[in-house]
């Protein structure tokens, strides 16, 4: 398991990820249909990329996000009468 708490933190650990897959940076753009320069940026650390690109990579390379330490939340479509907070 990977400790992410920062941009630069995720860039690194998927740079990681992407080598150990033998992908390179267009590879790894083109099987997540994102931009090369996306990849760059994220590889990077750019703190202000677009979340769903970054979840698309992150599948791509075959990972997960997991959340520790938060309450335990079901998605809406899994609730049972879920009025939305109302």
């Amino acid at each position: 398991m990977t400790f992410i708490r920062s941009p630069q933190q995720l860039g690194d650990a998927l740079r990681v990820a992407r080598k150990q897959l033998g992908l390179t940076q267009p590879q790894l753009a083109l099987a997540a249909g994102v931009g090369v320069r996306f990849i760059v940026d994220l590889e990077a650390g750019k703190p202000t990329l677009r979340l769903e690109n970054v979840l698309r990579v992150i599948d791509a390379l075959g990972g997960e996000i997991q959340l520790n330490g938060l309450p335990s939340v079901v998605a809406d479509d899994q609730r049972e009468g879920s009025d939305h907070g109302t």
